[in-house]
């Protein structure tokens, strides 16, 4: 590879208009890297300004390790996903960190959660720094994107991604700033990326290896292999009796190479998939709405020929987040889960984990004696308050953002807190201590171990724990199924984060000045509205909070304190719970700005979504 100031596409001005493209967040830096723009466009090639843009990243961020770290020659483990620009990404990050003296281990395909895993377990042993994993997650194939970490098992916290952005923005305004870095591409020596390509296979497999290590300690909540074994040993036995299928729609993601075939048919699990080739992305592919068509009519064609076959999942393309589609005994038919209903599942399993491990354990009267948490991020349903409430939990928000809930739950460790369970429950999935990133594979295993682990003499199975502490008696039977457990969970409706209703486009760039705009129509209109909301759904008050980085705020004054941070508005009755709410951020990661309503009913949510359209669009013509 030879790139050359004399390039036309080499301007400066091309530099500068890629830069201005992009979207830099803790949770990732994308921009569509196809060379003509179109988002959907599945050539593999990068432009030259795309090729700059990489090499300074990864120059950066080889300055910050050895920073960070004090180690001279640091090692970086570098993975991508499936997008067909990953190798082309690679071909450029790998001969920028080679001349700044880093050693790159290069995993090929690999899944967001084995590198996170791969590079803490070798973290650990000093043989690795920190990873950079190219990925535009959810966002389409034309998009691609960075993210990177150390070796504590997920990304950079928000303060640390904020100074690599820093040092970013600032190398690419120096002068002669693509000098500089065409030395950074063309200086490299051959032979030390020859070598990181040749020693690929071999990287990958202990990738594998410590990835599925890792998630048998996450899944068992035990370090100890002896305990582990134990509740292993006890989901197989129940498997052998009541035989689970679990399916998969892998549509072509770093998935398609990792642990989950091996892991889930090792425990009796029968398992199926479709579009198991990498790279092979066969439609949408973000895990949400029609992009589960396909999951839940394969699902249900397994289930005809074999009823074992309950439950299915989709990844997204870097497969740190999948949603779940379901065979629903009660209505005789397959349906896609709702993100918030899967979180929800995923938090009365995990919770109910902890009774039955003794790590969350309460009185004679029924008190709980353990401090725990949950930590969310600001649009998770209201449904999540009531899950904890029952196990005698608290729950913090943070403002969206995978790094940004990680980092709160780290802070709430920190205060004595038992974390077990955390996560963005508006985009399902969930996040499973010790990991710390979202996994496809924990949200599966957190619905297997409410099927699997039974009552067995005096002690209490996942679902019977959670059926007497919520009180739901009616719903549980000896012969339960996904269904009667989704009945069980407390009623409430979110809107859907990748819907129609969910995504607006606006004009204004100030979101602090457009929520202050909001404020005076909303107060406006909550004067004509609340004795309609007060007589038809027992509305009397209304409280205001923001959600920057980890911090929240209750009871705000001026709603533009929220800056582009998260806005809610929260509900009460006149018992003081929190029976609704309304929700509103502009998107880190992709060009939109978000809204949502969150409700006990559905009629309340559809009025909601519709009244927080109108005020914002209000709010961004004025």
């Amino acid at each position: 590879m030879q790139l050359t100031k004399d390039d036309p596409a080499l301007q400066e001005e091309a530099v500068d208009a890629a830069l201005a493209a992009m979207i830099l967040s803790a949770s990732g830096w994308r921009a569509i890297f196809a060379p003509d723009g179109n988002e959907e466009n599945t050539h593999s090639k990068i432009s030259p300004a795309h090729s700059i843009i990489v090499a300074v990243a990864a120059k950066v961020f080889a300055d910050y390790v050895k920073k960070t770290t004090g180690v001279a020659r640091p090692a970086l483990i570098v993975g991508m996903d499936a997008r067909p620009t990953g190798k082309n990404i690679a071909g450029v990050m790998m001969r920028s960190l080679t001349t700044e003296g880093c050693t790159v281990r290069w995993t090929g395909i690999t899944a967001a959660p084995e590198i996170m895993s791969f590079a803490r377990s070798e973290g650990v042993s000093g043989k690795a720094q920190g990873f950079v994993y190219i990925s535009a997650s959810h966002n389409p194939i034309g998009h691609n994107g960075l993210k990177f970490g150390l070796t504590d098992g997920g990304v950079l916290a928000g303060s640390e991604a904020k100074l690599l952005i820093e040092a970013f923005r600032s190398f690419l305004s120096e002068s002669g700033r693509i000098g500089k870095t065409l030395s950074l591409i063309n200086g490299a020596d051959q032979t030390l990326i020859d070598a990181a390509y040749s020693e690929s296979p071999r990287v990958k497999q202990k990738a594998l290896s410590a990835y599925l290590d890792f998630t048998r300690e996450v899944v068992s909540a035990a370090s100890d292999r002896a305990e582990q074994e134990k509740l292993f040993a006890s989901i197989t036995e129940t498997i052998r009796e009541h035989p689970i299928g679990v399916i998969a729609d892998f549509n072509g993601s770093a998935r398609t190479v990792s642990i989950d075939r091996e892991f889930l048919l090792s425990l009796g699990v029968k398992f199926a998939f479709i579009n198991g080739e990498a790279g092979n992305i066969a439609h949408r592919i973000v895990p949400e709405g029609e992009a589960l068509d396909c999951a839940a009519q394969f699902l249900e064609e397994q289930h005809a020929r074999d009823p074992a076959f309950v439950m299915g999942y989709m990844p997204d393309c870097d497969g740190d987040r999948g949603n779940i589609v379901i065979w629903d005994e009660t209505l005789k038919k397959t349906r896609p889960l709702e993100a918030q209903e899967v979180f929800a599942l995923a938090c009365v399993a995990e919770l109910s984990h902890l009774v039955w491990t003794g790590s969350l354990r309460c009185d004679e009267n029924g008190r709980f004696l353990d401090d725990v948490a949950v930590a969310v991020n600001d649009p998770t349903s209201l449904r999540i308050d009531v899950i904890a409430e029952a196990f005698g939990a608290k729950i913090f928000r943070a403002e969206v953002g995978e790094a940004n809930v990680v980092s709160l739950a780290r802070k709430l460790r920190e205060l004595g807190y038992t974390v077990r369970i955390l996560g963005e429950g508006s985009a399902g999935g969930n996040i499973t201590h010790p990991s710390a990133v979202r996994d496809p594979i924990d949200t599966v295993f957190a619905l297997l171990k409410m099927l699997a682990i039974r009552s067995v003499g005096d002690k209490k199975g996942l679902f019977e724990i959670w059926r007497d502490i919520s009180g739901n008696i009616g719903s549980y039977k000896d012969g339960f199924s996904l269904a009667d457990i989704i009945a069980s969970l407390p009623s409430f409706v979110s809107t859907g984060g990748y819907t129609p209703d969910a995504l607006l486009k606006v004009k204004s760039v100030d979101h602090a000045a457009l929520k202050e705009r909001y404020q005076k129509i909303f107060l406006r209109d909550w004067e004509e509205k609340k004795e309609h909301l007060y007589k038809q759904y027992g509305i009397v008050a209304w409280d205001a909070a923001c959600y920057n980085g980890i911090e929240e705020r209750l009871d705000i004054k001026n709603f533009g304190e929220a800056g582009r941070g998260g806005l809610k508005i929260i509900f009460v009755d006149d018992q003081d719970d929190h029976i609704a709410s309304l929700w509103m951020r502009g998107s880190g990661t992709e060009p939109v700005f978000r809204i949502m309503a969150d409700a006990e009913c559905f009629g309340l949510e559809r009025e909601l979504i519709a009244w927080q359209q109108a005020m914002v669009i209000e709010a961004d013509n004025e």
